[in-house]
């Protein structure tokens, strides 16, 4: 029997998807994903456009197709399924050709990553499973992320202490539907970047960051900073590769965010 696939395989517009890993969102659906090993997943809004089982693709949306980007998404699925037993050599970043429209499409201006001292963010071809956040939803990672958080995890857990993840890798994509979301409720440009960097500049993009929380804490809360699980971060995360992004009064104009924690690997550059 074949072991779950536990990475998700990244293009610009469309994410290829473990089936096991989605919700059916019908009956049709849950039909074909309980026989499916990928979903071909679209990231601007999260639809699912087609599904590879046994006899091809099957798909889930009309035309799909003709969507923007299926043809590097199939691409990506036939080198996935042409290597059966590990993922189709070394993780690489996608391009950043489309950051400009995003920002442009927010009202932000062209020269905010030399104003703030955040650097464009690239999102990675493939990301491992690294476990579940909070609300049960697929933790996504780098390969070497992941294996560092699950082992801070573990430690911490021998020692009595919860670490729970609230979030890992986020898509441009999704850091754009989050604007648009506080743009909705009434919130201002301004408000949201001293929240949220904008798309493409969001450590979350390069698979290495994650938002941490601990249990019954309100996530992504100035609180964290009084639990164990906090005082526990700032004695050993550093031996596990992760450092706190956003320090009070960082240089950034990001609120302090205790919970934000992102690994380096040894010998990277930051």
């Amino acid at each position: 029997m074949r072991a779950p696939d536990r990475f998700l395989f990244n293009t610009p517009d469309i994410e290829l998807w473990p089936a096991w890993l989605l919700r059916a969102r019908g009956n049709h659906d849950a039909r074909l994903l309980a026989r499916a090993r990928f979903v071909l997943r679209r990231k601007h809004d999260g639809r699912y456009l087609a599904a590879t089982v046994d006899e091809g693709l099957q798909p889930l949306l009309p035309r799909w197709t003709r969507e923007r980007g299926v043809d590097a998404a199939l691409d990506m699925l036939d080198a996935v399924l042409a290597t059966p037993r590990r993922p189709p050599g070394a993780s690489a970043t996608l391009p950043l050709d489309r950051l400009h429209e995003r920002l442009a499409q927010l009202g932000v201006d062209g020269d905010y990553g030399a104003r703030t001292g955040l650097p464009r963010v690239a999102e990675p071809t493939r990301l491992a499973l690294a476990g579940f956040d909070r609300y049960r939803r697929p933790l996504w990672l780098t390969a070497a992320a992941a294996r560092a958080w699950q082992r801070m995890q573990a430690a911490a857990m021998r020692e009595g202490v919860v670490l729970e993840a609230i979030s890992g890798y986020r898509s441009h994509d999704y850091q754009l539907g989050i604007f648009e979301r506080k743009f909705a409720r009434g919130q201002s440009l301004a408000q949201i970047l001293a929240v949220n960097a904008a798309p493409g500049h969001s450590e979350h993009h390069g698979g290495q960051a994650l938002d941490i929380g601990a249990p019954g804490e309100p996530p992504a809360e100035e609180s964290f900073e009084r639990t164990h699980a906090f005082a526990w971060l700032q004695r050993h995360a550093a031996g596990f590769g992760f450092t706190m992004s956003y320090p009070r009064d960082n240089p950034h104009g990001i609120v302090y965010e205790p919970w934000h924690w992102r690994y380096r690997e040894a010998g990277t550059e930051s």
